[in-house]
């Protein structure tokens, strides 16, 4: 099938594709369009990067996490994530109350909430299921780049059971759409 992958932190992809989490907060990168991060796809391969990663951004509990690239010029895709909730948090205080379901500081979310002066991020709940074999591709220079989607083409990939069971997903997305409503 024709599938994308969304590059994301390498600490964070480890975190969802463990079930620690099922949130993440997303502005968009640096050589992304005028508009920004938008979420393009339903479903994607989460693609792990090292680049930018800041242990100062991430919470304390998460740093331990971070790590350099073990395999540099090789891209390991772990998981397939699917997307189960997108909300466009276009208010501070709301996305700062986001803070406890996700990996960022509040410093962090604050920082890409105002990223080129548009005062707005997304809010992604995500289902991730493990590929089964994780995928490893060589890293090409269209890879290459701070975008957040990366087109993989045509690969087939095989993923298992999602790493938070149903009952659990449907418990964090109603938390976090309680946050939200506050």
């Amino acid at each position: 099938m024709n599938i994308s992958s969304l590059k994301e932190w390498d600490t964070q992809t480890q975190l969802l594709t463990q079930g620690r989490l099922s949130l993440l907060i997303r502005k968009g990168g640096i050589m992304e369009t005028h508009d920004g991060f938008e979420v393009e796809h339903r479903s994607f391969l989460l693609y792990p990067t090292f680049l930018h990663q800041n242990a100062a951004e991430l919470q304390p509990h998460c740093q331990p996490l971070l790590r350099n690239d073990p395999q540099p010029g090789t891209i390991h895709l772990p998981a397939l994530a699917e997307v189960v909730a997108v909300h466009k948090i276009e208010l501070l205080e709301t996305a700062l109350r986001l803070e406890p379901l996700q990996a960022l500081t509040a410093a962090a979310i604050e920082r890409r909430f105002h990223y080129r002066n548009r005062p707005w991020v997304h809010a992604l709940l995500l289902r991730v299921r493990p590929l089964t074999p994780p995928l490893a591709l060589p890293e090409t220079p269209e890879m290459l780049g701070c975008v957040s989607w990366v087109p993989l083409g045509e690969i087939t990939v095989t993923a298992g059971k999602p790493v938070v069971s149903e009952q659990e997903l449907s418990a964090r997305q109603a938390h976090l759409e309680a946050l939200i409503q506050q």
